[in-house]
């Protein structure tokens, strides 16, 4: 796998110096993240005292050859859609957030660096978990 998505804790985590978390943006040829994911990130930073500073280091990174910031289309809609209704089926729902990253994940063919062990309720979700 050339490509990975990286949800808001790999990103978080690595730069808080987090090894595995590094290990995984550096292995991967093109780093994919989701508006989503941003929007996250801008609204911890909002809530800290750093940030400036963590806008800034969000730059840089997104700034990186290997970074590619993933549109919303209505592809991704289409696997929202569908996810959603699958995890009502099963009666397991997770966070409408991770439902439209998985979305993204889905329609880019990639997997999903991340810490969070609901992502494995998505049938056909690559996951990688660096723990």
């Amino acid at each position: 796998m050339k490509k990975i998505f990286i949800d808001t804790n790999i990103y978080s985590n690595a730069m808080k110096g987090d090894e595995a978390s590094i290990k995984i943006i550096r292995m991967y040829e093109e780093i994919l993240i989701s508006p989503v994911v941003i929007g996250e990130l801008l609204a911890g930073f909002r809530r800290g005292k750093l940030e400036d500073k963590n806008r800034l280091q969000l730059k840089d990174f997104l700034s990186r050859n290997r970074v590619v910031t993933v549109s919303i289309s209505l592809e991704t809609s289409e696997f929202y859609s569908f996810i959603l209704n699958e995890l009502k089926k099963q009666g397991t729902p997770i966070p409408i957030n991770d439902i439209w990253i998985a979305a993204s994940v889905m329609e880019y063919g990639a997997g999903i660096a991340t810490y969070d062990n609901h992502f494995s309720k998505i049938k056909g979700l690559i996951i990688i978990n660096p723990a």
